[in-house]
């Protein structure tokens, strides 16, 4: 049954008491093996990273306006230590070690600023020739508030306040643009006092992803981000692609204007802009800049000091690892040797034309190897999981820390890109259309010889160092007897491991949240980011009832037929959402002629419910809707459209 809970399982099995288990032999010799083989005491990153610092948050606490905590780097303290301990990959601890540096730090003099280290993503300030140009500004409101008091109070009390001019918004990633309410209100920007400037397709994009698929994405990005492990040397260091995502409120605002996929050149508060539309890379909708009087090149998240996912572990549309590529050797092309300064949206920036040059032909490498690697192997007939399996890492990854997996992985990325080029299907047909693993998994253990042997079996496995393979074996056990706790103690044991050993912090975070899940001590508890109205009512219409028919139960509404017409008289929209054969299809901007029954109900009243201020029946009783034709047509249809649970299970049936 895979809606079983943790909590009635833990109702009968004390997971809570079982404790998380130390390095072993194993793992003490692989973290040994990687510290021996890489450069770790390479002071270039270090300096850079400390590079221009100005001021920092005391404590890096955040709160919000209620007192409630959106950010504490204070329980990251253990990472102030040099030497990395036994339970985590001395290559990602130097990795975390440098994301943790937080504060205002100054990037040109005079000119450039960056906030780093108070969200997952970075927020850079620029001196344009009457105010500031603000890109990027964080995933929370809260974080980026107190991000810009920390500069206002640091650059601007040295020289009288100016205004903020103009903010851009580089890619369609949440935590690029959520926390624009922290330093512009919209009546500025509707007045044309601020400009929002965005790539092509920025609207749809950042409103609309994750909508459809947002609660699965979500519960695994609690995964993926860690946010169910405490942090510690045996929990949470790092994500790889920056410390932790923030807590806070996330907000919207529309762009005034877009870059078109060409490109080209703005002038954005007397200061020169030349753009590289770099839609399809990171980001469905993205660009990258140079400031030519400054000389400096913002690669957004084009270009970070991490091999980047092309297939996040939440969950996404698999990227393009070839025009990835393509456009870091654009940028190449466009200012190599021009630049004489290189920052991001993550991480932090590198010096130097040199420097600059040598980081965009390493990064284009990187994803040039994922991609041809990959067809080089499948084209002799390798699958998914032997062509990553086989592939030893990239010449330039043992060089440049820049380019090596501490987010997304050598591994999963070749694996994405032969999903973009042949799916999800090996060619075995053993493998077209295997059991699903709780019809599978019994009988793994009858063949086994019963449960007790497969568990032994496993226990060897760990023994022997031999994780992978002791996390195949007890992953079956599981799934056939969720609620045997030795096989599910043995199983979060192998997690531990290669949790430690992992390189990646994604890779680490899942495994040590699916061990937490395993023992039953996760801390399901913490919530995600809370989404704001200016949010909520930018998702498009279209896409609003697109996720409402993904909640649309087919089985029990496979003989309902009829077609239920809504009617939006604030946004002055119209949709008819079609009902038969158990398909519910809307048609957004059209009008029924002869509906089951027409719905009058505010976009406004629509967003109260998605936000959960709001339930339709009490709305239908209190008047707020009005409902002509067949109501109670309209009550089947919409009891046919079930809450979805956020917290449905991962690693247990």
């Amino acid at each position: 049954m895979r809606r079983l809970t943790a909590a009635l399982l833990a109702s009968s099995i004390p997971f809570a008491a079982i404790a998380q288990d130390a390095a072993s032999d194993a793992t003490r010799t692989a973290q040994a093996e990687i510290a021996r083989r890489l450069p770790l005491d390479d002071p270039r990153d270090e300096a850079n990273v400390r590079r221009g610092k100005l001021a920092e948050i005391p404590g890096g606490v955040i709160l919000d306006k209620q007192g409630k905590t959106v950010w504490d780097r204070r329980p990251y303290e253990f990472l102030q230590s040099k030497d990395a301990p036994d339970t985590v990959n001395p290559s990602l601890w130097r990795q975390a070690r440098l994301d943790a540096v937080h504060g205002l730090f100054e990037v040109v003099p005079g000119r450039i600023w960056q906030i780093r280290g108070y969200d997952l993503s970075v927020m850079t300030i620029i001196r344009g020739k009457s105010g500031w140009i603000v890109v990027d500004p964080l995933l929370s409101e809260e974080t980026a508030a107190a991000g810009w008091k920390l500069f206002a109070e640091t650059v601007e009390a040295k020289d009288k306040a100016l205004p903020i001019r103009a903010v851009i918004f580089s890619h369609s990633h949440s935590d690029h643009f959520g926390g624009v309410g922290g330093i512009v209100t919209p009546e500025q920007v509707k007045a044309g006092k601020v400009r929002i400037i965005a790539p092509h397709g920025f609207s749809e994009e950042a409103t609309s992803e994750n909508v459809l698929a947002g609660t699965a994405m979500g519960r695994r990005a609690l995964y993926m981000f860690g946010s169910i492990v405490p942090p510690g040397v045996r929990g949470q260091v790092d994500t790889g692609l920056g410390p932790k995502l923030s807590s806070g409120t996330i907000g919207y605002m529309e762009p005034t204007e877009t870059v078109s996929e060409k490109g080209g050149t703005l002038t954005i508060d007397g200061l020169v802009f030349e753009f590289l539309d770099a839609g399809g890379t990171e980001a469905p909708s993205e660009f990258v800049f140079y400031i030519p009087a400054y000389k400096a090149l913002h690669t957004t998240e084009v270009v970070t000091h991490t091999l980047h996912n092309v297939l996040t572990l939440r969950g996404a549309q698999v990227r393009d690892a070839l025009h990835w590529s393509k456009v870091i050797d654009a940028m190449l092309l466009k200012w190599g040797g021009k630049a004489e300064v290189a920052m991001a949206s993550h991480h932090w920036p590198t010096w130097g034309a040199g420097e600059v040059s040598e980081l965009l032909a390493n990064q284009r490498d990187a994803y040039r190897y994922v991609h041809d690697r990959t067809l080089f192997l499948a084209n002799k007939g390798a699958t998914l999981h032997e062509l990553a399996d086989q592939t030893a890492e990239a010449p330039v990854q043992g060089s440049d820390f820049g380019t090596r997996g501490y987010y997304g992985t050598l591994n999963h990325d070749m694996k994405a890109t032969y999903q973009r080029y042949f799916g999800w299907w090996d060619g075995n047909p053993a493998n077209f259309n295997p059991l699903p693993p709780e019809q599978s998994a019994p009988k793994y253990v009858a063949l086994a010889g019963g449960a007790d042997k497969l568990l032994a079996a496993g226990r060897d496995a760990i023994r022997a160092g031999d994780y992978r393979w002791a996390a195949e074996l007890l992953n079956k056990l599981v799934f056939a007897e969720p609620g045997n706790k030795d096989a599910r103690a043995a199983l979060a044991s192998a997690y531990d491991q290669m949790g430690y050993q992992a390189e990646s912090g994604a890779w680490r975070n899942y495994y040590l949240a699916a061990a937490a899940s395993l023992r039953g001590n996760a801390v399901e508890s913490i919530s995600g980011n809370g989404q704001s109205r200016s949010f909520v009512s930018a998702i498009p219409t279209g896409v609003f009832f697109d996720a409402l028919a993904t909640r649309f139960d087919a089985a029990k509404g496979a003989a309902l037929k009829g077609t239920f017409q809504f009617i939006l008289p604030d946004s002055k929209e119209a949709v008819a959402v079609v009902v038969g054969g158990g398909v519910e299809f809307p048609r957004y901007g059209v009008t029924d002629a002869a509906p089951t029954a027409t719905i009058t109900i505010d976009r406004k009243t629509l967003d109260d419910v998605m936000l959960g201020q709001a339930q339709f029946p009490a709305l239908m009783q209190s008047g707020a809707i009005r409902i002509d034709g067949d109501r109670m047509a309209f009550l089947s249809w919409f009891a046919l459209h079930p809450p979805q649970d956020p917290r449905f299970n991962i690693v247990v049936p």
